[in-house]
């Protein structure tokens, strides 16, 4: 059986996060356990618990090794609650990878009471995003694709353990999001490249094997245009201020291309770490007033796989501190 994109991932965040210092670990898993609400689930800075915020808690703790016990079973029950709803894409992604990062970590199945074959049913209402252009868009209306659509219903289907339907058509409608300068667009209509569809293209061509090595590099230079003065990555190239999910994007996919030493990689550390707060959590860009979950992800994963590089044989050498108090 292969191993997913998102399985892939988690195991470089895991080797990641396991060269870091244990106070840090520690302090931003305690974040993030205080964060637990009583349903089991997670909120974002506004509104209720959901799937999207809960995916994000348990991403760090299955990265710390931390995802057990009671703190799992109540996310478990969270979790099987919200299969009785209707969920967005990235509600339902998130709920299905927060199922299985679960099952992995303690052995719990939130989604075993679901009846048999409910993984064809989750497939046909994905079908029902695609658009004319290959793509899948952000709702049924929609009239073009999107590209970070594209990629998470493309990891549905992976967690889903199902083909990938009309394969080409995702390649031919990604290839016409591609621009000149190596990025890619999120909409067709869209006026510039961006860090994140960028991340996301390279994500799914690769998934699909079909990321030949001119246009990796060429987005690996992409991405490099975008690294900050301070370290951070933008999200595009008129957006003067870099902020931490921009950076996780862009060194995860550097580092996934082989290309993660055309950046400055103590630059990149020593802005995340500019956004950890002392007490746990990570803030989303300078002017941010708060810290979330999800932020906290973002950061915690930059420092886990840029240690990751750092770890392998061949590869980026990139300086690393020792922990906040050291910037």
């Amino acid at each position: 059986m292969s191993v997913s994109y998102l399985e892939k991932l988690m195991l470089r965040l895991i080797v990641g996060a396991s060269a870091l210092p244990e106070r840090v670990i520690r302090r931003h898993v305690q974040f993030v356990l205080d964060r637990q609400q009583a349903d089991g689930g997670w909120a974002g800075r506004e509104g209720a618990t959901d799937p999207y915020y809960t995916s994000f808690a348990l991403r760090i703790l299955a990265m710390a090794g931390q995802l057990h016990g009671e703190v799992a079973e109540r996310s478990a029950r969270f979790l099987a609650q919200r299969t009785q709803g209707h969920e967005t894409v990235v509600d339902l992604l998130s709920l299905i990878y927060s199922a299985k990062l679960i099952e992995a970590s303690c052995g719990l199945d939130p989604l075993a009471h679901l009846p048999e074959g409910w993984q064809s049913r989750v497939a046909g209402l994905l079908e029902q995003l695609r658009c004319a252009d290959g793509g899948y868009g952000k709702t049924i209306d929609a009239m073009v694709g999107s590209t970070y659509q594209t990629f998470l219903s493309v990891l549905c289907y992976e967690l889903l353990e199902l083909p990938i339907p009309d394969r080409q058509s995702i390649v031919r409608f990604l290839l016409e999001q591609r621009q000149v300068d190596g990025g890619f667009l999120e909409i067709r209509v869209a006026k510039r490249s961006g860090a994140n569809p960028t991340a996301a293209a390279v994500a799914t061509l690769q998934t699909l094997q079909q990321l030949p090595e001119s246009m990796a590099e060429a987005a690996g230079e992409f991405l490099g245009t975008l690294q900050t003065d301070e370290g951070g990555f933008t999200a595009n190239t008129r957006i003067p201020v870099p902020d931490v999910l921009s950076t996780f994007t862009s060194a995860l996919t550097l580092a996934d291309l082989g290309y993660l030493d055309r950046a400055d990689g103590p630059s990149v550390e020593r802005y995340v770490l500019s956004m950890e707060r002392p007490t746990g959590g990570f803030a989303g860009f300078e002017y941010d007033p708060s810290e979330d979950v999800e932020y906290t992800f973002y950061g915690l994963g930059t420092l886990a796989v840029l240690r990751s590089v750092a770890a392998a044989p061949p590869g980026a050498s990139v300086g690393l501190a020792t922990d906040q108090e050291s910037h």
